[in-house]
């Protein structure tokens, strides 16, 4: 009885401690906040002169993220290429299907699975964490906050959260423990079905239902940087240029007017309500004419400026922080917009992406705690993660390669000696960029069309047969019509 009490207030100790830790860590980082823009000894600050806010929380990243285009693309873009055409999880290089590929495989069609860890890879993106709660069969509206129950599991859904609604609500406080700092129960907020969000429900879901994803971090194994954090003043000044120039053109594009009563002219008050209801209707669109006697009415200059070059700016700002080229980032990749240099650096970003997040941090941890938890059968071999080919080549590309591969070819065939100069087998590999194996194929094409040739040729003309010797009796006749006898 005493050693449970003990164990029980020991427990409450080290979640207080954590706790803690915890505020001190908020402490730490509000000072630091404060600390941003001040200049001069702290007797300016550039953020409050500029309207920056001082410290974000995850619903300023969220609601930025609904509301302004560019705050989206940072996030949609780089994900939806990381996940587009899905993924393959292969045991065996060979045609055999294995009972490791083929459960996940069908799990992967049963739940849409790496649809859903898209929509976890744009969450975790967004705030400090993402979570995946994992609904295992086991489980009860009262047993949530207990482990996975061993056994052959089987997963039923999956649902993505964001940070708010997947709380950290206790932590591993034993030191001696391997997920030492790491949470131990999350806070679980769900809607409750038919409400559209209105009306929500609170579990506590122990870490093993759990699957948490940080992106970014530092010095902090749970918590990462958001994606909008570094860039959330140009995505503010971003939306000053870009709301200011629409409003700009607003009010400047259509011209104020200006009258000037002539100076031997006395307006009567009659005259001047009649004008200023012409000028009501004029505004508002009701009249194109105005007839004023004595008054002389000017336009005025219209204000107006191009912003792009101010945007631009910004834009490159964005664009160096999160390493997306410009014209991906602006959507100006397709047709001859795209650099071929931009195109492949985007291309090498997404596959690092794949490679050392989405396949590290999402994949492999989910793959791993399937399998131990039976929903996946256990793999004998050691398995591999097969993306889609980034830089296969587009049917555009193929097309214009060929061309170019005619062209050169036709040029070379048309120089007399250009095979003396350069073998023709030299000439497909370092011109063409061909491999060996397509190089063998061409020249055996060639010369099995060149034998087809021969041999048709020869086809066409039979061989004739030699011709009969001639009779030397004929010769003596034909050197002339009288012999010797005759003369």
């Amino acid at each position: 009885m005493n050693m449970e009490r003990t164990k029980t207030n020991g427990q409450a100790v080290g979640q207080r401690v954590a706790q803690l830790q915890v505020l001190a860590s908020m402490v730490d980082r509000l000072k630091l906040a404060r600390q941003l823009g001040e200049s001069y000894q702290g007797k300016r600050n550039i953020y409050e002169a500029l309207g920056y806010p001082i410290s974000l929380t995850y619903n300023d990243y969220l609601s930025r993220y609904r509301r302004q285009d560019m705050a989206k693309a940072l996030i949609d873009r780089p994900v939806k290429a990381t996940w587009q055409r899905g993924v393959t999880v292969l045991e065996s290089d060979d045609d055999r299907e294995t009972p490791f590929e083929k459960g996940w495989q069908e799990l992967d069609e049963e739940l849409g699975l790496v649809k859903k860890l898209s929509r976890l890879d744009r969450l975790a993106c967004l705030g400090e964490y993402g979570a995946l709660l994992l609904g295992f069969d086991d489980v009860t509206r009262d047993t949530w906050h207990e482990p996975v129950s061993p056994g052959q599991r089987k997963l039923l859904y999956v649902k993505p959260l964001g940070q708010t609604s997947a709380q950290i609500k206790t932590w591993e406080t034993d030191p001696s423990s391997p997920r030492y700092g790491m949470p131990r129960h999350y806070s679980i907020t769900l809607n409750k079905p038919g409400t559209s969000g209105k009306d929500t429900y609170t579990i506590i879901a122990h870490y093993s239902r759990v699957l948490h994803v940080a992106m970014d971090l530092l010095d902090d194994e749970v918590e990462g940087e958001p994606i909008l954090q570094a860039v959330f003043n140009r995505l503010m000044d971003l939306e000053k240029l870009v709301g200011g120039s629409a409003e700009m053109f607003w009010r400047g594009a259509r011209p104020g007017y200006q009258g000037k009563v002539e100076p031997d002219f006395k307006m009567s008050q009659d005259q001047e309500d009649q004008l200023m209801e012409q000028l009501d209707e004029y505004e508002h669109n009701l009249r194109r004419f105005l007839v004023a006697e004595g008054v002389d009415i000017q336009a005025l200059a219209s204000q107006i400026s191009d912003p792009s070059a101010h945007v631009d700016i910004q834009v490159q700002m964005i664009s160096a922080m999160t390493g997306i080229p410009k014209r991906i980032l602006t959507g100006s990749e397709r047709g001859e917009l795209a650099s071929s240099q931009d195109q492949e650096t985007w291309k090498e970003m997404i596959q690092t992406r794949r490679e050392e997040s989405a396949e590290v941090l999402i994949l492999r941890p989910l793959i791993e705690h399937l399998v131990e938890v039976g929903v996946l059968p256990k793999y004998t071999e050691r398995y591999s993660i097969q993306w889609s080919d980034l830089f296969a080549a587009s049917e555009k590309d193929k097309a214009e390669l060929g061309k170019t591969r005619m062209d050169a070819l036709k040029a070379y065939a048309s120089e007399p000696g250009a095979e003396m100069l350069m073998p023709f087998a030299a000439f497909l590999q370092h011109f063409l960029g061909m491999d060996p194996d397509q190089i063998a194929l061409i020249e055996e094409q060639r010369d099995q069309a060149l034998r087809d040739m021969v041999e048709e040729e020869e086809g066409d003309d039979p061989p004739q047969p030699p011709p009969t010797p001639p009779d030397p009796d004929d010769e003596e006749d034909q050197d002339g019509d009288q012999g010797p006898d005759d003369e």
